[in-house]
């Protein structure tokens, strides 16, 4: 028994040596870590709504690393079925409404006539729904939020909006241009 520890005690010690030695080979080159993929990996309901201000800060959207998929997918989860469990959702997890929520209000927000003028996207999770882009007037993205809550199953509306299209002044993560 008294081997095992001292032998796996090595081992760790050989590891982190030789786990050194290949970061210093690497940063001696000037290599760079990779940087981790991002996919929509829940899938969820991201879409241009309107596209009438072309210099405006295009959203990244929701993308998620593997590790961050795995550190969020417990509290998703269990977001996404607690309105059910207490009787305020009829589907099981509140985040299957999303796919039927985001396409009603992109209909909706685009029929207005109020809207044309601006470029804004929508997403939705657990029935929540962020507005991201850019509007004329603090009136117009008050009166966006105002429709929007009208839209059947919408539990809550974000509203990131910005007026104009100001580099920089983004509420939410930006795209970066290349």
């Amino acid at each position: 028994m008294h081997f095992i520890l001292p032998w796996r005690l090595l081992r760790s010690v050989c590891v982190v040596g030789v786990l050194a030695s290949a970061a210093a080979v690497a940063m001696a080159q000037g290599a760079k870590a990779p940087t981790p993929e991002r996919t929509n990996a829940f899938n969820d309901p991201f879409v241009q709504v309107t596209s009438a201000m072309p210099a405006c800060p295009v959203p990244e959207g929701p993308l998620y690393t593997e590790t961050e998929v795995r550190d969020v997918a417990h509290v998703r989860a269990q977001h996404g079925g607690s309105c059910y469990r207490v009787g305020r959702c009829r589907l099981p997890n509140s985040y299957l409404y999303d796919a039927e929520i985001i396409p009603r209000v992109r209909l909706y927000l685009r029929e207005d006539g109020r809207f044309g003028d601006t470029s804004v996207w929508v997403l939705g999770e657990r029935r929540l729904v962020t507005l991201m882009g850019c509007v004329q007037s603090a009136e117009q993205s008050l009166a966006m939020e105002q429709a929007v809550q009208l839209v059947d199953d919408v539990l809550g509306v974000v509203n990131l909006l910005q007026v104009g299209t100001a580099p920089g002044t983004a509420r939410y993560p930006a795209l970066q241009q290349r």
